[in-house]
């Protein structure tokens, strides 16, 4: 790939939680390298408060949050599509112009976790620090790489 603005899309679910995160902690860390976009299959019309805390408590702003549809992405070419849950992952996404890069990242839903609220927090912020080092490790990425290893590095990073 050459040296210009990649478009990393996050997707979710409901892109109320997790890809939301990953979404602005790639604003907050890729500079103007990048352009973080999320949505979800079946979106829940609202960002999760537990996303938009442990961001918060990261020093990261959300900006002015919204759950999309990947819909809304649809017609638009973006560079890679990384998946965060299982769920998103097992679906027959769109097909995206410019044939991205596909990666997924598996990560437990904080919106599901049960339990006191100051647990659930801090379960949030557990999962939210993963994400940036992940998204960190996506940054650092040679992006000059042919395809074949791109693909690798950001499956790799699944794994992490």
């Amino acid at each position: 790939m050459t040296d210009r603005r990649r478009r990393v899309l996050f997707l979710c679910t409901g892109n109320s939680c997790r890809s939301q995160m990953a979404e602005a902690i790639l604003r907050a860390v890729g500079g103007d390298r990048f352009e973080a976009l999320s949505a979800g299959s079946h979106p829940a019309g609202f960002v999760h408060a537990l996303a938009i805390d442990a961001l918060r408590r990261m020093g990261i702003s959300i900006g002015k949050p919204e759950s999309k549809s990947w819909d809304r992405f649809a017609d638009s070419p973006v560079d890679v599509v990384i998946t965060l849950c299982d769920s998103a992952a097992a679906e027959t996404c769109p097909v995206w112009p410019g044939d991205p890069i596909r990666a997924h990242w598996s990560l437990p839903d904080p919106a599901q976790h049960v339990g006191p609220e100051d647990e659930c927090r801090e379960y949030a912020l557990r999962v939210a620090k993963r994400l940036r080092i992940k998204v960190r490790e996506l940054v650092r990425l040679d992006w000059s790489a042919d395809r074949t290893e791109l693909e690798r590095q950001l499956r790799r990073l699944g794994e992490i």
